[in-house]
């Protein structure tokens, strides 16, 4: 069986193939004449050079899906750098003028250059060194895969929840939607409580439920209204399988209910 732990390796194995290449590419785009002398020293004919330069992604289609794949990543299993990684795209609020240090990805992707009276101040070239970052943080995620200190345990609880969301669709396939819901509801149960951990949200009660967690979480701006209120539906449907029993929940509502709580695990960390 692929196993999370397995899936999240092929993805950052494939992003850091494709970041490289993008940087390839970025280094095309803003110093040709240094790019292709580098090439010649790589590659002994002019075909093979040219289909190499051939070869690369296009930076300003492609970076975006990139950024936003990398950045999922990194919050899941790097989250000590998550900021670090957006600050080198994003353009900074309190960015009063625009020099070397502070030109982001951003204004790469927007051609920006700044002047100096008639002389050229910045320009796309100050980004390459943002994405290098960019690229080095995304590989040092592999690195912590490698460590002894990396803690797989939401990864293999991420698994179990998979398997027992995977078991609530089938009893709910079977007609047995109130089963089905309560599995559903455990899991839900199970993972805002991890969150809660990750981001040290403290929950009172002894015996916790799913408001119980979504509340807190809310207050402590760990998720936004829109989740808050997403997963208020959630707990709805999983009181009408497990308490509300002159009402019975339809194949509908559970499907909802499962579906809701696989997005919730997928999204919200």
């Amino acid at each position: 069986m692929t196993t999370n732990l397995s899936r999240y390796k092929q993805d950052l194995e494939k992003l850091i193939e494709n970041g490289g290449n993008l940087l390839n590419a970025m280094y095309l785009e803003v110093a040709p004449d240094s790019f292709e002398a580098s090439l010649k020293k790589a590659f002994k004919t002019e075909k093979e050079r040219n289909d190499f330069k051939k070869s690369l992604p296009r930076f300003n289609d492609n970076y975006q899906a990139w950024y936003s794949e990398s950045l999922s990543l990194i919050k899941l299993l790097l989250p000590d750098r998550f900021d670090d990684f957006k600050k080198l795209y994003e353009k900074p609020k309190t960015r009063k003028s625009i020099e070397y240090g502070n030109y982001v990805i951003e204004d790469y992707l927007q051609t920006l250059v700044v002047h100096s009276g008639i002389d050229r101040k910045v320009g796309p070239e100050a980004a390459v060194h943002q994405y290098e970052q960019q690229l080095n943080i995304l590989k040092s995620v592999k690195k912590r895969f490698e460590s002894s200190l990396f803690d797989i345990q939401q990864l293999v609880q991420a698994d179990l929840f998979d398997s027992e969301l995977g078991a609530a669709r089938e009893l709910n396939k079977k007609g047995f939607a109130r089963g089905a819901g309560a599995v559903a509801g455990v899991v839900l149960e199970k993972h805002l409580a991890q969150v809660c951990i990750n981001h040290n949200v403290k929950v009172t009660k002894k015996d916790p439920t799913i408001n119980d967690f979504n509340q807190p979480l809310k207050d402590a701006d760990v998720i936004e209204v829109k989740d808050w209120r997403f997963i208020q539906r959630l707990t709805d449907l999983r009181n009408l399988c497990d308490h509300n029993k002159k009402k019975e929940p339809t194949k509908q509502d559970v499907e909802e209910l499962i579906d809701g709580t696989e997005k919730v695990s997928k999204t919200i960390y």
